[in-house]
This record gives structure tokens, sequence and C-alpha cells, in this order.
């Protein structure tokens, strides 16, 4: 019984979250594959740093050479933060890694590298070496396979979008350069203009230089809607395209607030702490973690539902798949 809910399809609630917005219809765009195998996602309930040693152990496989940790860190004393403990007691395991984090662009201690390294202190990063990965400047990402996307001048379809308002290219701190392999260590949560969290946003704008980046996907005024999830999707892809196989994602459903670690006055979680999800495909464990999330009692998931539904947040999902990101068919194999 309890495989079955956690392999409902949940994108039909998509449609319902999209209604009345004008979006591009990618469901034949995503669909002009033939289907792939399912990709696997590992499971525990068991929130613990034995728990995140199990998942780790079945996704590290592409880990090699100089290993960044990307985490959301937080603002000072974010109510709703992983314990520090979760943290501190897996970097010790990935050999030779570092945490990676960028400068923010919105007002914040952490929008300047020398305050951000004090709440860094704060927040009781102090047992491994934090790489801020602007701090330097800037490097230009490239995203394969977007001019053809934007504009597929080589054949008889039209121009899907807009030119000029996607992302072909992202500026990412210029230091993500200097890692062979990417561990996406992410707190799974709401998130006020995305709908929710995930390891597509851990990157995505984790990873964006704070003055450039960030800008490219937010754009001026910060508009909210799909035209800003399509960006941060675009920008995750020339991400996890730039380490192909040497990136790995892990997702932690606890303390799963509305509000995203970005948000010093984060409201406290209505929603009971799930599990820990970890898979090499990152649509697959963004998928899974969404259907665990709609899995639980009405009760429990009902104002992530709200918030994931009233941002339209299930077009992260949606566009991933259009752009070939990953797989949303998975198999769930608990450990």
């Amino acid at each position: 019984m309890e495989n079955q809910m956690l392999r409902r399809t949940f994108l039909k609630n998509g449609a319902i979250a999209l209604g009345g917005v004008a979006v591009c219809d990618l469901s034949s765009i995503a669909n002009a594959t033939p289907a792939q195998p399912k990709s696997q996602v590992f499971f525990t309930r068991d929130i613990s740093v034995s728990g995140l040693l199990k998942i780790y152990s079945k996704i590290n496989g592409g880990m090699t050479g100089k290993v960044g940790i990307k985490l959301h860190t937080g603002e000072p004393h974010g109510p709703n933060l992983l314990p520090i403990e979760l943290i501190r007691g897996l970097q010790p395991h990935v050999p030779n890694s570092t945490i990676v984090e960028c400068n923010v662009l919105y007002p914040s201690p952490r929008q300047v590298t020398a305050t951000h390294r004090e709440t860094l202190k704060t927040n009781g990063f102090d047992f491994c070496p934090v790489d801020i990965m602007d701090a330097d400047g800037d490097a230009m990402l490239q995203i394969p396979g977007m001019h053809e996307f934007l504009d597929p001048a080589s054949s008889s379809e039209p121009a899907r979008y807009t030119p000029g308002r996607h992302l072909t290219e992202v500026a990412v701190g210029k230091n993500l350069l200097n890692y062979d392999s990417l561990f996406v260590y992410t707190h799974f949560k709401g998130h006020t203009m995305g709908g929710f969290g995930g390891s597509l946003k851990n990157i995505a704008i984790g990873c964006s230089s704070g003055k450039v980046g960030k800008l490219q996907i937010h754009d001026e005024g910060w508009p909210k809607g799909p035209l800003f999830l399509e960006r941060m999707v675009e920008a995750g892809k020339g991400i996890s395209t730039h380490f192909g196989s040497h990136i790995t994602y892990l997702n932690v459903l606890k303390n799963i607030s509305v509000d995203c670690d970005c948000d010093v006055h984060g409201v406290k979680p209505t929603c009971n702490d799930i599990g820990i999800l970890g898979s090499r495909d990152i649509l697959a464990v963004d998928k899974a973690s969404i259907d665990l999330l709609y899995a639980q009692p009405e009760q429990q998931r009902h104002d992530m539902v709200e918030r994931i539904e009233t941002r339209s947040g299930l077009h992260q999902l949606e566009y991933m798949k259009a752009l070939h990101m990953g797989n949303d068919r998975y198999e769930l194999i608990t450990v």
C-alpha cells in the first residue's frame, strides 16, 4: 500500500497549479523521446548520521578528486536549519571535500564575503574548509543545447520562447571550476518564489554568483512565476552538465517549513519529518521528494502543497524533463 502511494504521479496537480498561467506546453517536448528505464532513488526514514552514510554509500560512485559539498548554510541562527550534527558527522566521510557556497543577492550578512564568513561561524561551520566560491569573482558556464532548444532553426518548429528572456549561459562562483565532483546535499523545504527548494534549487541558485548569476535567474524586480522557474532550471542544467557523471544528490526531508533557510524568520514546520533520499538523477530525487510529501496525510502536507501550487512549483519538474535533465520515472529503494 505504501509503495502504491509513493509511486503516484502528482504532475496532474501541477496542471492545476499552472492553471491560468501563460506557459509553453512542454508535454509534447518532454514526451518526444522513448521512456527511459527507471532511475534508482534510495530512501531511509532514519534521519541520522548513520542514515546519511547509508544513502551516501549508494550514490557516491562519481565522487572523485576534489569534492565540493554544496549546502545551503543558512541565515544566522535560522530557525529551521538542518542540525549541524547531520553535516559535521557526514563531511569527514567524503574524502578531499570542502563545503562550498556563494554570496547572496538579497540584503543579508551573506551578501558580502567577510560577514558571510561570520555567519558560517555563527551557524557552526567551523569543522572543515568552507569555500565562498564567488569571493574572487565569477566564471561563465555555457548551458549546452539551450540555443537549439530555444530557437530550433534547423527544424520546422517555431522558436519556443522570446529571445533574451532565457539563459544560454550562467555566471557561477569561479571557484566552482576548481572541483572535480559536486555532492549536492540539500535540505528539502518550501520556497517563497520556487514553491519548493530541492536539489535543483540548491545548485541553480546556490552555485550562481551573488552579484551576476543570481540576478540572471531572478531578473530585475524579482518577478515570480514560470519564467523564474525556467531560468532556475536552465542554470541547474549548466551546472549539472558541467560535472556530468561526477555529481550526485541527497535530499533531507526534515524541518520542512514553507520558508527557505534564507528566511531568518521562517515559520515553524507543520509537516512531520519524512526521511532521506539520494540519487544520481536530479529529476528523480526531486520528484521522489515531492511524491513522498504529497503522500503524507492532508493535515501534514497541506501548508507545503499550498506553497508549492500557489507558486507553480511543480513546473520545475516539468521543465527539467523537457530539458532532458533526468528521469521522472524512478524505483524507490528503501535501505
